[in-house]
């Protein structure tokens, strides 16, 4: 049984842990409220304007909008491609097996800017300009890596009882996954969309390779940084990524248990 000594000990661990992650997102968000244009510490007066000046602002809002826009479209064609993948992987056995699902989740692994060089050299070499398609491209890469690994879990978590004994009462292949396996995935699905989206929605390092001349909500906030006076806005809009973010990561979280399964209905 655990002393009254290590108890305090790891709650004080735990506590010490949360404070260097989310402290630097507390000052963000007290700095969002600062009247002046500093950020000056300790602040004297708070303000909601920028929150209104930001809004006003159309670059913000256009970038709000295409964030929004590759994050739709790299969730859609990660689950497209995670699902499909995940059923080949578990369903049938092949030479290279777990060779093909190392390699379907190693972009999550690599370092951004190694994604964002090989895919740029990519499109340079088949000579694709750089759009918002090359960002979706981009950002499925990696957004496919979350919605397979929880469709796998759930493949594994349900077995293939009831597929078997949907074809054993005459179901065809294709009936069988409507009717039977992806009812089965669609929690581990949604939740592995929504946390592809949330992914999506705050990359940056990958972005400033593929995005060529389009600005999303992360990249306005890496251009905008370097300008002092543009400082407020910045801290604003981060505010609202954060609780943008924030969002799907809550839904994803409940329907997914702390095993890294899905949540049962």
């Amino acid at each position: 049984m655990e002393s009254r000594t290590t108890r305090l000990l790891l709650r004080v661990a735990s506590g010490g842990v949360l404070v260097f992650l989310y402290l630097p997102l507390v000052i963000i968000v007290v700095y969002a409220f600062n009247q002046s244009r500093i950020p000056a510490w300790p602040i004297t007066h708070f303000s909601t304007k920028w929150f209104g000046t930001a809004w006003r602002n159309q670059d913000v809002r256009d970038a709000f909008v295409l964030s929004v826009k590759v994050g739709l479209g790299a969730t859609g064609v990660a689950l497209v491609l995670g699902s499909a993948a995940a059923f080949a992987v578990h369903r049938f056995r092949f030479f290279g097996r777990e060779t093909v699902s190392f390699l379907l989740v190693l972009p999550l692994a690599l370092p951004g800017i190694i994604t964002g060089l090989s895919l740029l050299s990519a499109f340079d070499y088949f000579s694709i300009t750089r759009s918002v398609y090359t960002i979706i491209v981009a950002h499925a890469t990696f957004c496919m890596v979350v919605v397979y690994n929880n469709a796998v879990a759930a493949l594994r978590r349900s077995g293939t009882s009831l597929q078997e004994a949907s074809m054993d009462l005459g179901a065809d292949g294709w009936t069988t996954f409507r009717y039977v396996t992806l009812p089965s995935l669609s929690g581990a699905l949604v939740a592995g969309g929504l946390l592809a989206f949330a992914l999506s929605f705050d990359e940056v390092i990958v972005t400033l390779f593929v995005a060529g001349a389009q600005n999303t909500l992360p990249l306005w906030i890496y251009n905008e940084l370097r300008l002092p006076n543009q400082a407020p806005q910045v801290n604003v809009v981060a505010l609202a990524v954060i609780l943008l973010t924030l969002v799907p990561v809550l839904l994803a979280q409940r329907l997914m248990r702390d095993t890294g399964g899905i949540a049962r209905r």
